[in-house]
């Protein structure tokens, strides 16, 4: 019997692994994944951070736990990915979120900042998609995989912006979506890839404070930044039925930004 819109985006029973999930986009997020029913595991590299995030979910009668790891650390990954399922049972959702950036023009830009960038937004994405697969989702023949992108992997940036490495970690996140989701279709996992434009968050409150909220807001069609709401939709599109023949696939959700340039 077909379902109802309703039953399609249900996620009852599921299980879900959130990265960078104590505060801002990843929190946000969170909350889409478990006001729809999953059980969360959330993760980041501080467990205050932590034990707050967990409390306002549980507040919102959500069943969530936390694993501290540092998602630039393969060992910390790995052992993030077997804790979960330890504790889960299963990831049936895995939510990569965990993200760094560093500002610097390109003619100065420290290697090592290059590196730290890199390690964590696009080899530990890979690390724990790999690993999580391994260990729930290959043997299971089922799971939802959402990679955190950005705009900025879209295209590049005006000169005041710079952020060479975030661009290119953003860039790659959303060819591995891809690549990904044609070697893993076979067993049941879907791969897709979120692009947020500007939200205010600890990332972005630098950048927001030199050039201006209300001067980034005017450069979108719909003149706003995103809120504490933009994201639920889509991640909930992508990690439930309703999304189950959607896969290989990145949607920008930025006000428009990316439509008029380019993106």
């Amino acid at each position: 019997m077909t379902r109802t819109v309703k039953q399609l985006f249900d996620l009852t029973g599921q299980t879900a692994l959130v990265t960078g999930g104590s505060r801002g986009l990843g929190l946000q997020m969170a909350h889409a994944l478990g006001e729809a029913g999953a059980r969360l595991m959330l993760s980041s590299r501080k467990a205050a951070d932590l034990e707050e995030a967990v409390a306002e979910l549980k507040a919102a009668g959500i069943e969530a736990d936390y694993i501290a790891a540092d998602c630039g650390q393969e060992e910390d990954i790995r052992r993030l990915a077997r804790e979960t399922v330890q504790k889960l049972g299963r990831v049936d959702i895995l939510l990569n979120n965990a993200g760094a950036s560093w500002g610097a023009a390109a003619e100065a830009h420290p290697v090592s900042a290059w590196d730290k960038v890199m390690n964590l937004n696009v080899r530990g994405y890979f690390i724990l998609a790999q690993e999580v697969a391994n260990l729930s989702m290959i043997p299971n023949r089922h799971g939802r995989i959402l990679n955190v992108a950005s705009i900025a992997g879209l295209a590049g940036n005006p000169p005041e912006m710079q952020t060479i490495a975030y661009n290119t970690s953003k860039g790659a996140v959303v060819n591995f979506t891809k690549a990904l989701a044609g070697e893993w279709g076979r067993y049941g996992i879907t791969v897709n890839a979120i692009c947020p434009g500007f939200f205010p968050s600890k990332m972005t409150y630098g950048l927001l404070e030199k050039l201006g909220a209300e001067n980034m807001a005017s450069h979108a069609p719909l003149l706003r930044l995103g809120d504490d709401e933009d994201l639920k939709g889509l991640t909930l599109l992508y990690a439930s039925d309703a999304g189950k023949h959607i896969t290989g696939q990145w949607l920008a959700v930025d006000g428009g930004v990316s439509a008029i340039i380019g993106g």
